[in-house]
């Protein structure tokens, strides 16, 4: 269990300095002292006492604007020290004094407005972690009979948060994933993967089949989207061994048993929800041990140089060892070495593995699978 040690509260003034004051305070001393030495080797004469006028503005690129105004009264006290020793006071060492305690007041205005954004942009991260793991809650890692581990792969470095989704939950009528891809990006793709998921948790409890739940979901898609916006999916049931999935113009789920790799294409294409897809099921029995890989297409368009990331030969070799969540952490890492970390889009990733049932029992297969095993 992991412990969070308080920190003792510290007066403004004693807290220790941040790593940018640090940095900031370093570069400045530095071409303060520069700027020194030119002076000295210049002799008595002041003439180089307005370069110091730089040193808080370097100072304010990084330091806190506390450390910028110290910065600045020492630039001052230093310029001050060469124009008394260059002789009387003349208006052009005046000048100089005058803009370096003027550099220092902007400066400091700067660091302070640039410190305002920073706390502003890391209080925006933090609000997007905490809309992430609203819209995507963690899964596993036992969902009923499956080992269940989710993963999402951000394009961008800066935010964890995109359209693509996914959930697991254990209904009345077995374990039900579902693994989506908003199209588009941003807030309104967020949005929508927001609205999918919130449809998906009530009605995988309250539709007995997987057509109905599509039919659910393709009416709460084109309720909030455009004429052209829509949303790719897969849903997957497991129901006392047997595996059903209908998939939504989404990239097909991958088997691993045994050794091999087998893609799950559906019976006949369908288009994704919002364009009232017409699906039919596929219908597969599992055996203990076997684990299925859903994904985005984010996963299928990685590639170096053109060539694309080999994901059904890989797919044993990294998914089939250790845990469900070996395997991800296993694939996460051989992509992102082979895209050299440059992702061009999100990829949200589930895995799952079926241990066999609980007790021997075997559920009756539903009707409605029945006839679609057989179409």
């Amino acid at each position: 269990m992991l412990c969070r040690v308080a920190m003792p509260d510290l007066p403004p003034g004693r807290r220790p300095l941040s790593p940018g004051s640090r940095a900031g305070l370093g570069a400045a001393v530095v071409l303060l002292a520069a700027v020194s030495a030119v002076e000295l080797l210049d002799g008595r004469a002041a003439d180089f006492v307005g370069l110091f006028a730089a040193v808080p503005f370097l100072a304010a690129v990084f330091a806190y604007w506390q450390t910028v105004l110290l910065v600045g009264v020492l630039a001052t006290i230093v310029g001050m020290v060469f124009v008394g020793t260059a002789g009387p006071l003349t208006i052009s060492g005046a000048v100089n004094i005058v803009g370096i305690l003027l550099a220092t007041g902007i400066a400091a205005a700067v660091a302070t407005i640039r410190q305002r954004q920073a706390e502003r942009i890391v209080e925006l991260q933090r609000l997007a972690a905490v809309a992430q793991q609203a819209v995507l809650r963690p899964v596993g890692p036992q969902v009923g009979a499956l080992a269940v581990a989710g993963r999402y792969i951000s394009a961008t470095a800066a935010a964890d948060i995109g359209g693509d989704l996914y959930e697991a939950l254990d209904t009345p009528y077995g374990v039900r994933i579902i693994i989506g891809d908003v199209r588009g990006k941003g807030l309104d793709a967020v949005r929508l993967a927001s609205i999918v998921l919130g449809s998906y948790r009530h009605v995988a409890y309250e539709r007995a089949d997987l057509k109905t739940m599509v039919t659910d979901l393709d009416r709460a898609v084109a309720r909030s989207v455009g004429d052209e916006d829509f949303v790719t999916a897969a849903l997957v049931e497991e129901r006392g061994g047997t595996l059903t999935i209908v998939n939504c113009g989404h990239p097909a789920p991958l088997l691993l048993r045994r050794g091999k790799v087998i893609p799950l294409e559906p019976p006949a294409p369908a288009p994704p929800l919002g364009f009232m897809p017409e699906v039919k099921a596929r219908v597969e029995r599992l055996e203990p041990g076997d684990r299925l890989l859903l994904f985005t297409d984010g996963l299928g368009e990685a590639r170096r140089d053109g060539e694309f990331f080999p994901t059904a030969d890989r797919a044993w070799r990294l998914l089939g060892h250790g845990t469900v969540g070996d395997g991800l952490a296993s694939l996460e890492t051989a992509l992102v070495d082979w895209v050299h970390g440059r992702l061009e889009d999100d990829i949200a990733l589930v895995l799952l593995e079926y241990a066999g049932p609980d007790d021997g029992a075997t559920v009756p297969m539903p009707s409605w699978e029945v006839g679609a095993a057989g179409s």
